[in-house]
């Protein structure tokens, strides 16, 4: 099963994405739709909300004025807050229903208007935005809603901004142009997407990195990505997780690499993550272990330290992972963060570093032996990272 969030400001066109996913097979939880079933006459939603903002709120055929609603609530942070306060766990509750009843290859899209806004992202294997400009948006409210524009600018200021939401985005949608545009971009990501990440989900398969090596320019997209990868491993993890880190070449800012997001995941007992629950929980959330046992070998003036981790890939085939988890007192944990401090700080070693790595590419080797023969280089190099930590003073940042 894959779960996937999908949401986009007013009039963005997320409504014709979520029923193009219809009909390529997805089941779609409208939250918009569930907040309004958990409200309808006789149910205890209904009730609650009466009681909070009196009956004043219900037409005359006994139904919610959600626009009288909206009114109260709309200007009122502390009313908003105690509406959410009725309707969440309902809304929540039906929801889970929902996903429970869905068969195991489902891919369930969760049509969330404020999915940025409450930051539910992490809950979800992907996230996408449905994005068209203020302009567009406003010319289809006052077209297509009868809104008039001061009212339409009124909802448009009220949600996430476009970097709030680019932010959130594993994939952006533009939708400024004809619907059958938008129609051709849904039913490309669902085929080279969604439908091979659902299955690799489903029979824990992970997606590999390519042998023929690529190194390719800095990304200014890789922190954003590494922030959203963190944060769903944190949800996945939970408190066993101490620390979760974005390591690697694509940590460092203006770092050439190969386009592969490296993380770390600190725990304090790895032996705990060899237990089935916990291996199927964290290959249910997008990240299949693999198989055999996998070690850190970290040299330094005591001889070489060898310490046992888990290394997992991702299962979606739009974005390569390298999940290493570690003890978060090992030597290679703390190695993985001197080295992106190191290299992001000091100007010589980052440049150093870079000219390596061209020199290396231009030999045409595979991704394994290119990464084999870095090895001694970072030898050497963890001596002068140390020799730099002691002298700046550098400490490991606070687990988070």
């Amino acid at each position: 099963m894959l779960r996937v969030g999908l949401t986009g400001g007013i009039a963005a066109g997320k409504s014709l994405a979520s029923r193009r996913l219809t009909e390529l097979g997805a089941i779609v939880v409208d939250a918009d739709r569930i907040a309004r079933e958990v409200v309808l006459p006789g149910t205890p939603g209904l009730e609650q909300v009466v009681e909070r903002f009196g009956p004043e709120i219900l037409t005359d055929a006994g139904h919610l004025n959600r626009d009288r609603l909206g009114q109260l609530v709309f200007t009122d942070p502390d009313a908003r807050a105690d509406l959410e306060r009725i309707t969440h766990p309902l809304i929540r509750t039906r929801t889970e229903a929902m996903v429970d009843a869905a068969p195991d290859d489902a891919i369930i899209i969760h049509d969330v208007p404020l999915l940025v806004e409450k930051n539910l992202g992490p809950d979800h294997h992907l996230t996408i935005v449905v994005h068209a400009s203020a302009e567009e948006r406003l010319a289809r409210m006052v077209r297509d809603r009868g809104m008039t524009e001061k009212a339409a600018r009124q909802r448009i200021n009220a949600q996430a901004t476009d970097k709030q939401r680019r932010a959130s985005a594993d994939v952006w949608l533009e939708n400024n142009a004809a619907p059958a545009q938008l129609r051709h971009k849904i039913d490309k990501l669902w085929n080279d997407r969604l439908v091979p990440f659902e299955h690799n989900v489903r029979t824990g398969e992970r997606v590999r990195r390519p042998e023929l090596l690529t190194v390719v320019p800095p990304n200014p997209d890789w922190p954003a990505q590494g922030a959203r990868l963190t944060a769903r491993l944190r949800r996945i993890f939970g408190p066993e997780a101490l620390a979760v880190e974005h390591i690697g070449s694509t940590a460092v800012p203006g770092m050439p690499a190969k386009d592969v997001i490296d993380v770390q995941v600190g725990v304090r007992d790895l032996s705990v993550l060899d237990q089935p629950e916990w291996r199927e929980r964290i290959s249910d959330g997008g990240f299949p272990r693999a198989e055999g046992e996998w070690w850190d070998l970290v040299r330094g003036d005591g001889g070489a330290t060898r310490a046992r981790k888990h290394f997992h890939g991702s299962a979606d085939p739009g974005r390569i992972v390298h999940m290493h988890v570690r003890e978060i007192d090992s030597p290679a944990w703390r190695l993985a963060l001197l080295f992106r401090a190191w290299f992001t700080t000091d100007a010589e070693a980052h440049l150093e570093y870079r000219a390596l790595k061209r020199q290396l590419v231009g030999r045409g080797l595979t991704a394994t032996e290119y990464a084999k023969e870095k090895e001694p280089y970072f030898e050497r190099a963890a001596e002068r990272a140390e020799a730099w930590a002691k002298r700046t003073e550098w400490r490991m940042p606070t687990p988070r």
